[in-house]
């Protein structure tokens, strides 16, 4: 479903959200009416097929228009998250739309490449809509790894804004121009490791999808496990993205003392290690553990009853006592008969945030946006939970740093490294499914 299908009930139930964008350098004149255009260009690379996807989502009743680009995991190992993104752009678009940016209340174009789930399909997509499309703010992607090559290959050098909505590798903390809304994986890690240690595990076996993502939050895991836990790690070995099996892995994993195995990876891959290992009878021999990456609706679709019953971990979570985060649920309900992950909501506020920053800058620039991005959540400004009591505060005379934007996912509060603090949540697979418990801040 495209926002420009929403009623007007639900972009009512949105107004505690209402959001803004950005543009492709000039602002464009555009007819009344709402359309989508989507085009299959050849080429792209990245080893997720022959043709990349381009689509733009137009919303607004004429005059001017704004237009941001976004990469995200449409095809590939991430398709899963991607598809939870697309659901909080859509409600983001429509909301920011009701409003308008600017005095003019000019309307928000978002222009999508996929990534394919790989850096340089990421990297493709990025160049295009830097390089051609002339975007000063990007938002994307859902993998670390992805997100560091679009940064480092594209986005820094041409001085564009670029906010991730869903990385959360500790790397992405060394690259202060790199912002995103999900916090880093650090706390996370350690998180994890004292929640294995807690439940009694002394040693266990780890792998990890050799990437960015893979390698920084199991480096956390590994040290603080061990050096504030005194665990052994008997196994920490990477695994390969998209393969058929890793029925190796899953008996090098076996052939330690390990009691508790620990799988730091995307859902495509967890859910072939849950297959083959429930069929050589693992999971009823050690406790399996994961991250925010093996909670996923894909994977309990393509997996047996009581193949992972007992799984425990910890994953990224919302203030759910939060009224706009509430109200974001409600909107998500209506239109997609689904609740949302907080996923949905950094992709959210991550549009939310760029369309503050293009309403409080004094031009449309990758300059004039990065001067001002992270001074609209700072915590020094009046606290304000949507676009459109922002919007208030700045058309009134307020500066960027009068207002501090509340997400739907919590605080933002973007630090001088582009991460803002974090919420955590415990959870575990119970008559497979998914259940949520305590939580963990950071």
């Amino acid at each position: 479903m495209s926002s420009h299908d929403m009623g007007r009930r639900t972009l009512l139930k949105l107004s505690g959200l209402a959001l803004v964008g950005a543009t492709a350098g000039c602002l464009e004149s555009e007819e009344d009416g709402t359309t989508t255009t989507t085009t299959e260009e050849s080429g792209g690379g990245g080893g997720g097929g022959e043709e990349t996807t381009t689509t733009t989502e137009e919303s607004g009743g004429g005059g001017e228009s704004y237009t941001i680009g976004m990469v995200d995991s449409l095809t590939g190992s991430l398709a899963p998250y991607g598809e939870r993104n697309t659901r909080g752009r859509e409600l983001a678009l429509a909301a920011v739309n009701e409003v308008g940016i600017g005095s003019e209340g000019a309307s928000l174009n978002i222009s999508v490449e996929d990534d394919e789930s790989t850096n340089q399909g990421g990297v493709n997509g990025a160049q295009k809509l830097v390089n051609q499309d002339g975007v000063p703010l990007l938002i994307g992607s859902v993998g670390s790894g992805v997100s560091i090559a679009i940064h480092d290959s594209v986005t820094q050098e041409a001085g564009v804004v670029q906010i991730s909505q869903n990385s959360t590798s500790p790397e992405l903390t060394t690259r202060p121009e790199l912002l995103r809304m999900s916090p880093s994986g650090a706390a996370k890690g350690q998180a994890l490791a004292g929640l294995v240690s807690d439940d009694g595990h002394d040693t266990v076996a780890v792998t990890w999808i050799n990437n960015d993502y893979g390698t920084g939050l199991s480096d956390v895991f590994a040290e603080t496990f061990e050096s504030e836990f005194g665990g052994t790690v008997a196994y920490n070995e990477p695994h390969d993205q998209g393969q058929s099996s890793y029925s190796g892995i899953l008996t090098e994993m076996a052939s330690t003392d390990a009691s508790a195995w620990i799988f730091l990876t995307y859902a495509n891959e967890y859910t072939v290690m849950v297959n083959e290992g429930f069929d050589q009878g693992y999971n009823t021999a050690v406790d399996y553990y994961g991250a925010e990456s093996t909670v996923a609706d894909s994977i309990i679709e393509n997996t047996p009853a009581g193949s992972m019953d007992g799984m425990k971990g910890i994953t990224e979570s919302a203030p759910q006592d939060q009224e706009n985060y509430q109200n974001f649920v409600a909107a998500f309900e209506e239109n997609y008969d689904a609740t949302p992950t907080v996923w949905s909501a950094y992709a959210y506020d991550a549009v939310t945030v760029a369309a503050l920053a293009i309403e409080a800058a004094d031009e449309f620039s990758g300059e004039a946006l990065s001067a001002v991005v992270r001074d609209v959540t700072r915590p020094e400004g009046e606290e304000v939970f949507n676009f459109e009591e922002a919007a208030a505060v700045l058309r009134d005379g307020g500066s960027p740093s009068d207002i501090n934007y509340q997400g739907v996912s919590g605080p933002v509060d973007l630090d001088e490294n582009g991460d803002p603090p974090g919420y955590y949540q415990i959870y575990s697979v119970e008559d497979h499914e998914y259940v949520f418990g305590d939580y963990i801040t950071s």
